[in-house]
């Protein structure tokens, strides 16, 4: 199981000194995401201050962008780090595409994902074997690629798989919280970002299963799929006290439901997007039990937190990130033992 870093919403010129410090304490990935900031930019400054760690987006948001510019992006990232970046990709929800980026909601969720990755590895292919592109779908027609916007094919780069160069030289990974999107990484891409609002129960019994039955459809196997899981944890009460509070938010997402059903909890759910609703925030984090922390957070002491994650994710994760993000300077001893423990 690897261990990586979340990369707090920060500005670019804090980024080197942050991946330096998560390199010399031994991350094997910083991850960026899209809140505040654009998410593919700091991977430029990452993979220039960094020699073996991995980086790459958890998430981009997929539906705020054509599949095209998403397709030049990473081929840059890919051959300026030589091969360390990572694609991660997520729909968002449809309030957030339309009202905060403009764009369409589609009809079909993992139809229009299947079809940007699908776009992606045709132009790939392209730039890559000098292939005929053609890609025609039902949301993208994708047939135009003169030399002029060529980007040339990448250097001998390590595949993820040992697949060798081509379309498959920069994994994608996609996120999810339903077994949709599950079924989709299975069926096609190296990696599934689960969403952080899980529980170990939820994500054995509802999305490995998914991913599974997605692998099976292209003769995969659940082992050919990096899962990479964000946890939340607490070692203090202050700990305790945020972690609510951001379950809470999750929690009242009526798109996230299936979690609080699968437990339950449907309609400790239905209140609190009724409190959601009415931008009653702090009376939110009272209507997560004991019960339901303890399901979505690991709860524990400093010292127990490395094995506490290993036994709690064992089976479960490829690749393991706290929720809390890292910051040089905070904490700098706790994270150092925390990745000696983990990693010894």
């Amino acid at each position: 199981m690897k261990f990586d870093a979340a990369l707090p919403p920060i500005q670019l010129k804090d980024i080197p000194a942050i991946a330096k410090a998560a390199e010399e304490i031994g991350f094997a990935s910083l991850w960026t995401s899209e809140t505040q900031h654009d998410p593919f930019l700091p991977c430029t400054l990452i993979a220039e201050h960094t020699a073996q760690m991995q980086m790459g987006t958890a998430i981009a948001v997929s539906f705020a962008r054509s599949p095209a510019t998403i397709a030049y992006t990473a081929w840059d990232l890919a051959a300026q780090s030589n091969g360390r970046f990572i694609l991660g990709l997520g729909t968002q929800v449809k309030a957030h595409i339309e009202r905060r980026f403009g764009m369409p909601w589609p009809e079909s969720v993992t139809g229009k994902l299947r079809e940007q990755i699908q776009v992606m590895r045709a132009l790939w292919d392209c730039w890559q074997n000098d292939t005929k592109l053609n890609f025609r779908g039902e949301y993208y027609k994708i047939t135009l690629m003169s030399p002029f916007f060529k980007p040339g094919p990448l250097p001998s780069l390590p595949s993820p798989k040992g697949e060798g160069l081509g379309v498959r030289s920069i994994p994608i990974y996609i996120a999810g919280v339903n077994t949709g999107l599950a079924k989709l990484a299975g069926e096609i891409c190296e990696g599934f970002h689960a969403h952080p609002f899980n529980s170990p129960r939820y994500l054995s019994e509802v999305m490995l299963p998914a991913i599974e039955e997605g692998a099976k459809k292209t003769n995969r196997k659940r082992e050919d799929v990096m899962v990479s899981v964000t946890a939340f944890v607490a070692t203090s009460p202050e700990e305790e006290n945020f972690a609510r509070a951001q379950l809470s938010f999750y929690a009242s997402t009526p798109s996230y439901r299936a979690v609080m059903d699968f437990h339950g909890w449907g309609e400790a759910a239905e209140k609190l997007s009724a409190h959601a609703a009415k931008g009653e925030w702090t009376e939110m984090p009272m209507l997560i039990t004991d019960e339901m922390l303890n399901e979505f957070c690991l709860v524990t002491s400093p010292e127990k937190l490395a094995s506490g994650l290993k036994k709690r994710y064992d089976g479960i994760a490829d690749r393991l990130t706290l929720y809390s993000p890292f910051v040089p300077g905070e904490r700098d001893e706790f994270w150092r033992e925390l990745n000696k423990s983990f990693n010894g």
